[in-house]
């Protein structure tokens, strides 16, 4: 049987380019202003020479993708990788302007990426890496311009050097610079868990909706990292059993619920979730189509296909991931009345709390985890509200509506600002 990695998949920015345009339509969004909408503000792309362990220098090429800041100042992670790709950033920048302004806080969207290969490089390799990229997108950051955050293959620890060397390079500590960070450098109570905990809301208020009861439901997690695990761990304490899991190394599925926290503590041991005692080997087809209540796809970008849709069982698709679900595959999942809480709305908890941690910073405060956890509740359900009330008003799928909703609000902003000069 033919792997559906052989598959060619869609350009990112193209799908992320079609979604708002189909968004357009329902808004009746003018040309001009459709235009504006359609592509990035600014582009960066710099070129990373860096000492390796061995002495070597090796040149790593880097992006920074501003999309739009009508609403606030850019807001994106940054993510280390071997497949980035400049298109992969636009199309992630795009989203992050979607998402940020669907959960209605006040920033506009931006992403970044190194090609490189993190599992292969030392921690000293990682950070002379990370430091030579803050310096070479030092001009175009800061707290009241572009505050980057952590993403796939990045996390805390990236974002200390990163505000170590752009507090470095202004001469004053500025710890608004980043979120994501650690805690004793200004980063905020709960913002490790917040995207996978972000989502459980939005899948807590999907089950309402489709009348589904979570304690005796089932789930399966597509990609078993920070934010997937974290979603498993705090799901199943609504009642839910995980019944599979993935990541980068392979999958796995059990016909007995597997403890999320037990699967977390082997995989920090083993470095992968296969092997995991009392499961399975499956394949990534196979983990996607179980038969579950839920599956949350939290890896990467265009992973359900329209070959995999067509076999999905799941009632409701919660995507912790950014664009896993293509185009093609949406209509499928839509006409089998599959339920799918989009990425901008269902994993836009992690920059939720990023918004609070940023607030802490500028003004000099500090919140409680319960604090950060009961605002965030309070954001995303308001926002997965709006969402669902205006798929309901325009008879659309959560994608459309929350694009809806998203594009919108930006484009209200940038009517209302015009053109300068």
């Amino acid at each position: 049987m033919m792997k559906e990695t052989s598959q060619v998949k869609p350009n990112p920015f193209e799908s992320a380019t079609q979604q708002l345009r189909n968004a357009a339509g329902y808004l009746k969004l003018d040309e001009d202003t459709f235009q504006i909408l359609s592509a990035p503000k600014r582009q960066l792309i710099v070129s990373l020479p860096v000492r390796m362990d061995n002495g070597s220098v090796r040149v790593f090429t880097g992006y920074r993708v501003q999309y739009n800041d009508a609403r606030g100042p850019f807001k994106g992670g940054i993510r280390y990788h071997p497949g980035v790709t400049l298109d992969e950033v636009k199309a992630l920048s795009a989203w992050m302007t979607w998402k940020t302004s669907v959960a209605d806080i006040p920033y506009g969207g931006a992403k970044g990426g190194i090609i490189c290969d993190p599992k292969h490089m030392s921690q000293p390799e990682l950070e002379r890496l990370t430091r030579r990229y803050a310096a070479a997108i030092a001009p175009f950051i800061g707290p009241y311009k572009d505050i980057p955050a952590p993403d796939v293959y990045t996390n805390a620890q990236t974002m200390a050097w990163i505000l170590d060397t752009y507090s470095a390079l202004e001469g004053h500590m500025s710890p608004g610079v980043v979120t994501g960070k650690p805690v004793p450098l200004g980063g905020s109570l709960g913002r490790d868990k917040a995207t996978g905990r972000g989502a459980v809301f939005c899948t807590i208020e999907a089950a309402k909706v489709n009348k589904i009861d979570l304690k005796k439901a089932t789930f399966a997690v597509e990609g078993f990292g920070n934010a997937g695990s974290n979603y498993a761990e705090i799901l199943q304490g609504y009642g839910p059993r995980l019944m599979g899991a993935s990541d980068s190394q392979g999958a796995i599925t059990s016909k007995t619920p597997i403890d999320a926290s037990k699967l977390i503590a082997y995989k920090e041991r083993t470095g992968s979730v296969v092997g995991f005692p009392g499961s399975q080997k499956a394949s990534e087809r196979e983990l996607l189509q179980m038969d579950v209540d839920v599956l949350s796809p939290a890896a990467l970008e265009n992973t359900i296909l329209p070959e995999i849709a067509k076999g999905v069982k799941a009632k409701i698709v919660t995507e912790c991931a950014n664009g896993p679900t293509t185009p093609e595959a949406d209509k499928i999942l839509h006409a089998n009345k599959v339920f799918v809480i989009p990425d901008i709305l269902a994993n836009s908890g992690g920059v939720i709390v990023s918004y609070l941690e940023w607030v802490q910073n500028l003004e000099r405060i500090g919140w409680t985890e319960t604090e950060v956890n009961d605002m965030l509740k309070k954001k995303i359900t308001g926002a997965f509200g709006d969402v669902h009330a205006a798929s309901l008003k325009h008879g659309t799928d959560m994608r459309t509506a929350a694009m809806i909703v998203a594009v919108g609000r930006v484009a209200d902003a940038v009517r209302t600002l015009g053109i300068f000069p």
